[in-house]
């Protein structure tokens, strides 16, 4: 009899464990910036997106827009891989309609829309749905009285697939210097983590990423990534929030699911940062 219990004890055990590992739901997950670039009572909410890579969540999109809804953003940001280069445009375009109203949308491009060999064609999609597009730019706006600057940069794999020679670091660098003078809380979107080295050199004090896609594998407490895209095995920056003096950085660990490539203890995940004056 106690072995009895033993055994569905543990196989229990081991059946929670195994659905934690392979949930591929959507997950919310918060973060809270505190500066005294916004007075104390003021906030802002922004919805952060990545590496949707066309993936269909639901008819027409509906569990994701749904949730991002239900989020109520006052901005909305896309860090690229928004479409793919290997799947049909349709869940994007599915994504980017239903968002549409929500609130102002910003997107930066990342790399597999840059394989497509199509770039131009996938940012004028997106921009027929009222998103502004980001290519070493910036614009400074007012959300719930406050004065935010958010600029975006355009994936280096410019250089190879549209602009052979095109000094990527340096106009990045010249495109935001002027921003040094400018007291706005500043946010920048940028698709890849790893190159946050680059992007210290502007006076930025938020840095949204994605394409580690959460380093595919983790084991919670121990491992926060198993492998990324551009950064290898055991990446330093998978997913999450990383700080670097001033500057917050931080890491969607992206939306896209695929059956075959599981991801491990590494759901799927909408991120939310509120930036709350101090």
């Amino acid at each position: 009899m106690i072995k009895t219990r033993k055994y569905w004890l543990i196989t229990g055990l081991l059946v929670v464990l195994l659905f934690a590992a392979f949930y591929n739901g959507l997950v919310v997950k918060k973060y809270i910036i505190n500066t005294n670039k916004l007075d104390a009572d003021q906030s802002v909410r922004i919805v952060l997106i990545s590496d949707l890579h066309n993936h269909v969540y639901g008819e027409n999109q509906s569990k994701i827009i749904s949730s991002i809804r239900k989020q109520s953003p006052d901005i909305i940001a896309l860090t690229g891989d928004i479409a793919d280069d290997e799947m049909p445009i349709e869940g994007t375009e599915q994504f980017l309609a239903g968002i549409q109203g929500i609130a102002p949308t910003y997107y930066v491009s990342g790399n597999h829309e840059y394989w497509s060999n199509d770039i131009q064609n996938i940012k004028n999609t997106i921009r027929q749905y009222d998103v502004t597009i980001l290519e070493n730019t910036y614009q400074q706006i007012k959300v719930n009285n406050s004065s935010i600057i958010i600029g975006g940069v355009d994936d280096p794999d410019i250089v190879k697939y549209e602009k052979p020679g095109f000094d990527w670091e340096g106009e990045l660098y010249k495109a935001f210097l002027e921003l040094q003078d400018k007291p706005d809380f500043k946010i920048l979107l940028a698709h890849r983590p790893e190159l946050i080295e680059i992007y210290k050199r502007s006076d930025f004090d938020l840095v949204l990423s994605g394409h580690a896609h959460g380093g595919q594998v983790r084991i919670p407490f121990i491992l926060n990534g198993l492998y990324a895209p551009d950064q290898g095995w055991f990446p330093q920056y998978a997913g999450g929030e990383y700080k670097h003096d001033s500057l917050i950085h931080i890491v969607s660990r992206g939306v896209s699911f695929n059956p075959r490539l599981p991801r491990v203890f590494n759901p799927p995940e909408i991120v939310v940062v509120d930036i709350k004056g101090e």
